[in-house]
């Protein structure tokens, strides 16, 4: 009976030590995707001159009443803004728009009538303006501020 539980026990571990080895195939299988990947980023990747088509009808576009937020310029708040934070807590929203300003953007805070805070990167008088800044934000950034969204300002 003990020589019996003894190779069963003996087999187990056998078994368990070699099912966990690890797989040539899995390894080289999930190298070509990520290669397959690098080259369909790289074909969609957009040139820098080339301007980028947008829908301006089909815009996330939110209507709301800001105003700058204390100590930030209210004269780079135009009518059409693009956002990429939306905070209660001001040093968060300070944060990304450091981050952002660190970036090359004139980056500034805006706050609504509840309270949040806004982080704005663009604002343009004009819609359009406005979409393809947010579009080439999100493609710059990717995968980041992918939610970026257009506010239009309402006094």
């Amino acid at each position: 009976m003990k020589k019996v539980l003894f190779v069963a026990m003996a087999l187990l571990v056998a078994g368990a030590f070699t099912s966990c080895k690890p797989k040539q195939s899995a390894y080289k299988a999930v190298m070509e995707r990520a290669q397959q990947r690098e080259i369909a980023n790289a074909a969609n990747e957009t040139p820098k001159d080339e301007i980028i088509p947008v829908i301006v009808d089909e815009a996330d576009v939110r209507p709301e009443k800001v105003t700058a937020a204390q100590g930030e310029d209210a004269n780079n708040l135009k009518r059409y803004s693009v956002v990429i934070g939306s905070f209660q807590n001001v040093t968060n929203a300070r944060a990304l728009r450091n981050r952002m300003s660190d970036q090359g953007y004139n980056a500034i805070l805006a706050q609504n009538e509840q309270g949040m805070y806004r982080v704005i990167v663009t604002s343009f008088d004009d819609k359009v303006d406005a979409v393809r800044s947010r579009e080439s934000i999100k493609s710059m950034f990717a995968p980041q501020f992918q939610d970026a969204w257009i506010l239009e300002r309402t006094y």
